[in-house]
């Protein structure tokens, strides 16, 4: 009898792990990427007379779509795409001064990874003059050198580049920081001149530029396409126009900020720092000291840099 129940404990042990071992098949439902991906665009101030705006360069942006569980957003303003995230509505200052025309890129994603690319062009206007302080301060009675401050604490730092933070919380620098590993930051000249055209910049740099390498030096002629941050002496100099426009960022004036920047033509010139983008927001500027802020040479940093006239 012993055996007999011995033997129907084993037949049912069998049968229990042969269960245990068996596959279950789970199936994926069907992924279906977003559709019906639809943007649209509100220029602040369009009206008849002002089919681009009021000026201002304000864009209200939203998307809809369906299946779409997240967004984002490139405005089109820079050669290499630079995609934030966002819900389905977003605000936007375009910069650039006079009318000019921006492809939207947004990306709708769906679940498991799907997602559905669509662009929009949006036309806008963009008018701004700077208060005449600012001009005078920067070019003085019609050029003026400035190089980098070595001498104070905080002259170069970095932090986040968002509109919360307007310090280099990240790491700042002290007196002197760079003259042993990259003295080029401190021999490079700045001159801002006003011309019958316009504004220009000639940057002098008989010790190379500091910066990073390839495309996030934002392709300054003369820098390898590979390399750490440094002085790279295939860089001596250049000049180029440059404009004073509203600061695209939201960063309010009593952060201090004097909502004006300083954007850059072309890819001969830099303020300090190669950077990823060409516009330096003016911080702080008075006779004797400019601070400015750039996006970094990555695109989630903020560089500040700090400026006193050359003697």
């Amino acid at each position: 009898m012993k055996n007999i129940l011995n033997l129907k404990s084993l037949f049912y042990a069998g049968l229990l792990l042969i269960a245990g071992c068996s596959e279950t098949d789970y199936e994926m439902g069907e992924l279906t990427a977003p559709t019906n991906v639809m943007i649209e665009t509100s220029l602040v101030g369009q009206d008849e007379a002002h089919p681009y705006g009021d000026g201002s360069g304000d864009v209200e942006i939203s998307v809809t779509a369906d299946n779409a569980i997240a967004y984002k957003i490139d405005f089109g303003t820079s050669a290499n795409p630079d995609f934030k995230s966002f819900t389905n509505k977003i605000s936007k200052k375009f910069t650039a001064l006079g009318v000019n025309t921006y492809t939207l890129t947004v990306v709708a994603y769906g679940a498991g990874g799907t997602a559905t690319t669509v662009t929009q062009d949006v036309t806008v206007e963009s008018i701004f003059s700077p208060q005449p302080e600012i001009i005078t301060s920067l070019v003085g009675d019609g050029s003026k050198t400035w190089v980098v401050d070595k001498s104070v604490p905080g002259h170069f730092g970095v932090g986040p580049f968002s509109d919360g933070s307007v310090w280099p919380e990240w790491w700042s620098a002290g007196v002197d920081e760079k003259v042993e590993s990259a003295n080029c930051f401190y021999t490079a000249t700045f001159t801002f001149s006003e011309t019958a055209n316009g504004y220009s910049l000639t940057v002098d740099a008989p010790d190379g530029a500091f910066t990073k390498t390839g495309s996030l030096s934002n392709n300054l002629p003369g820098i390898p396409a590979e390399g750490a941050e440094g002085c790279y002496d295939g860089y001596t100099g250049g000049s180029s126009a440059f404009s004073f426009v509203p600061s695209s960022t939201g960063v309010p004036e009593s952060t201090p900020s004097t909502k004006t920047a300083i954007e850059l033509i072309g890819s001969e010139t830099f303020i300090g720092y190669g950077a990823v983008q060409k516009e330096y927001e003016i911080l702080e500027i008075s006779e004797d000291h400019l601070y400015l802020r750039v996006q970094g040479t990555e695109t989630g940093n903020a560089w500040y840099v700090r400026l006193i006239p050359a003697e």
